[in-house]
């Protein structure tokens, strides 16, 4: 009997989790959703992009997916252990395309999409198959024996991992990053990504200088010094 119910239990998660994917919430699907761990810790240490899981219901539920699997937590650590995963946090976070990454929060429509997630019974029961799914659990019980995590013991024990962290500040890219705040044209690209209304959503309008133009035109003081031309005489009668 209580396996019966654990198994109808699953089946009405799956179920809840497809009908959440094929449009019962307001939002739309992503477009790439991460197929692999790996791809997964690249998308979630590029601050351009880590941020896209909490701006949309429906990428939230992959991201929590995600982040319950073993595979993940052992992929990030390998990912931690690199050098190349902080440089590239790093110049990251110099990217304009970071500031508009996290400024998107400001849109309305996100709030709009979470609200309406939260009166979907749907969102909960696909948030939550994680953690009801008893093969979550029986990873997490052989993850000590998985070759990845045995991997990534053995890593620590390798001089090379200590001489690439050693090497890593000469390494051209850390030396691109360190030269980066000296360049104008960075700040110049910031300048420009706050200036562009696309960075803010639908709350852009609000920074658009054209959403004020025809309201501000009857303000404008050069309407009410331009010359104010006489009326033309009228015509003759014709005889």
């Amino acid at each position: 009997m209580t396996i019966a119910k654990l198994t109808a239990a699953l089946i009405a998660g799956a179920v809840s989790s497809v009908a959440f994917a094929n449009g019962t919430a307001p939002a739309a699907a992503p477009a790439a959703v991460p197929t692999t761990p790996e791809a997964w810790v690249a998308k979630m240490t590029d601050p351009t992009q880590n941020a896209s899981a909490f701006k949309d219901p429906k990428a939230f539920v992959p991201w929590m997916v995600a982040v319950t699997d073993p595979a993940t937590a052992m992929a990030m650590s390998n990912a931690m252990m690199n050098p190349q995963t902080s440089l590239n946090m790093m110049t990251g976070m110099m990217n304009p395309a970071t500031m508009a990454n996290y400024m998107q929060f400001m849109d309305p429509a996100v709030s709009m999409k979470w609200m309406g997630a939260a009166m979907d019974p749907n969102f909960y029961t696909a948030a939550m198959s994680p953690f009801m799914n008893p093969n979550v659990y029986m990873k997490w019980m052989m993850a000590p024996m998985d070759p990845r995590a045995m991997q990534m013991g053995m890593q620590m024990m390798n001089p090379g991992l200590y001489t690439n962290w050693m090497m890593a500040p000469m390494s051209p890219q850390a030396m691109n990053a360190m030269m980066a705040p000296m360049n104008p044209a960075m700040y110049g690209n910031w300048m420009n990504t706050a200036a562009n209304p696309a960075t803010y959503g639908t709350m852009g309008a609000f920074v658009n200088p054209a959403t004020y133009g025809n309201a501000a035109q009857g303000f404008n003081p050069f309407v009410f010094m331009a010359p104010m031309t006489g009326m033309a005489p009228a015509a003759a009668p014709q005889k």
